[in-house]
């Protein structure tokens, strides 16, 4: 009986040494990740433009204006997402906009290079054009990328389908 005690009193030494090891470094279990932080994310003011010009690009003409976006970058435009939206009158509204303002179908576009964003207005059927009055308000959000989705909710998420009043909750930004 004497040699069965000192087996158990060495297995139970040996079993509390492995499980109290101290270079484990953990207490308890790890839970899933977060969310990825908005920290990153850069917004601006409620901006005017100058005045509209003409323009024809792609063969397409209308009225053009552009706002700088000094946080504009390359990487932004390869990886990021870029949301432009015009205020005016009492509603917020994600580009591109289509309307009938001037009696006909036409878009406003954004359109982002480095360090500007080129807002574009075209009629549909071609002919004439619509102004891009200088009351209007325009607000870009630029969402860098190169974090990797880790959930497939995460991969569907789609800021350009949300609204405006979503994407300021998203990212706590005050509208």
């Amino acid at each position: 009986m004497k040699a069965l005690k000192t087996i158990f009193t060495i297995l139970l030494v040996a079993v509390s040494t492995i499980s109290c090891s101290s270079d484990d470094g953990t207490n308890g279990v790890d839970g899933e990740k977060g969310d990825t932080g908005t920290a990153n994310v850069i917004y601006s003011a409620w901006l005017t433009a100058p005045t509209a010009v003409a323009e024809t690009i792609d063969g397409t003409s209308g009225m053009s204006t552009s706002i700088n976006a000094p946080e504009l970058s390359d990487d932004i435009l390869a990886k990021g997402t870029i949301l432009v939206y015009m205020s005016y009158g009492t509603g917020t509204f994600t580009l591109p906009y289509t309307s009938l303002a001037g009696g006909t179908v036409n878009t406003i576009t954004a359109i982002s290079t480095l360090k500007k964003i080129k807002l574009f207005r075209f009629t549909h059927s071609g002919s004439g054009t619509v102004g891009l009055p200088t009351t209007l308000s325009w607000r870009y959000i630029l969402i860098p990328g190169g974090v990797a989705a880790k959930t497939a909710k995460a991969a569907k998420l789609d800021y350009a389908k949300m609204s405006y009043e979503e994407v300021c909750a998203r990212f706590n930004i005050q509208p």
